[in-house]
Formats: structure tokens, sequence, C-alpha cells
């Protein structure tokens, strides 16, 4: 019987197959690259969120404004350092009242507000737990369309952290722009 080539035989020289360094290279970057999409993903999570809120308060101001257009009814934003809520004019009783359907929604703590209402910056204190008695918005949004002036900046607390700014002349609707390191 003789032996022929690839019979497999105890003799044979049998070729171990193995990976090539190229190949080796690409599933490196290719792990590599998954990676640091992870990390880059799971990274800035107070950024993203703090986009969100952001957004989430541009987009409120605007339903509001239709709403008290739509509705004849004045609507009012009260804000703290801590968060913000909705208030309604009760032109019966001539007071603010909070809304029903809207609870006062609160900041992360790593977050704050800083409010300027035609150019002039307010001091926002802490909120308080009980009704006070005279509610007084910062931010009005009337049934004419008009709201207050004002430059909304939502910030992290630490110093090299993202900003966003929310800003109206009185009759734009504000969108939320971030601002620039600087």
């Amino acid at each position: 019987m003789a032996k022929g080539r690839g019979t497999g035989g105890p003799g044979s020289a049998r070729r171990a197959r193995g990976f090539t360094l190229v190949e080796l290279l690409v599933v490196l970057v290719v792990i590599g690259s998954l990676i640091g999409l992870a990390v880059f993903s799971s990274g800035g999570g107070q950024a993203r969120e703090l986009r969100s809120e952001a957004q989430r308060l541009a987009a409120l101001i605007g339903v509001l404004a239709d709403e008290a257009v739509l509705d004849n009814r004045e609507y009012g934003l009260l804000l703290d350092s801590q968060g913000y809520r909705v208030l309604s004019y009760d032109p019966a009783q001539g007071t603010w009242q909070a809304t029903g359907h809207e609870r006062r929604h609160s900041l992360p703590d790593w977050a704050r507000l800083e409010l300027q209402l035609d150019g002039a910056a307010l001091r926002l204190t802490g909120s308080n737990p009980r009704e006070p008695a005279g509610l007084q918005p910062q931010l009005l949004l009337l049934s004419s369309g008009e709201l207050s002036p004002f430059s909304l900046r939502l910030s992290e607390r630490r110093t090299a952290g993202s900003a966003w700014l929310l800003a109206s002349d009185g009759f734009a609707l504000p969108r939320a722009e971030p601002v620039e390191r600087q």
C-alpha cells in the first residue's frame, strides 16, 4: 500500500492551520472599536440627561404658550434652585394657582438653573415643600402669545460641565442650545 499525499497516516506531515497576523489584528481592531463605542455611549450620562432636561423645558414652554393662546388663559413658570412648576392665573380669585396636572419637576442634584429676566439675573432660592400663600411665577406665558423675555441656563454644577441655554425675546419660543465652553 503506497502512501499518498494527504492520507493522514501516522507519518504524514500535516500542516496546522492557525490565524495569520493580519486576521488577529483585524479582530483586535474590531474589539477595540466595540469597547470604545461602549465607553463613549455610557460616558457623558449627565451631559445627555442635561440636554434632555433642557429640551423638555423648551418643549414645555412651547406647549404652555400654545395652550395659553388656545384656552385664552395665562400660564407661568415658577422656578427655584432645584426645579420648576407650572402655574395658571385664576382671574376670579386674582391669584396664581398650581395646576392640577403639573406637579413640581425636580432637577437632579448635580444640575442648576440660572435665570435672567430682561437682562437682570434673578437669585433662585430653594423650593418650599409647603404651598406658599402667594405663588408668583418668574416666567409668564400670556394668552396674547407673548412671554417674558428671559435667558435660562441649565448647567452641571461641576466646573467643566456642560450647559444649555433657553432664551426668548418675548415673542419667539425658546430652543435648547448648547453653551460653548470657553
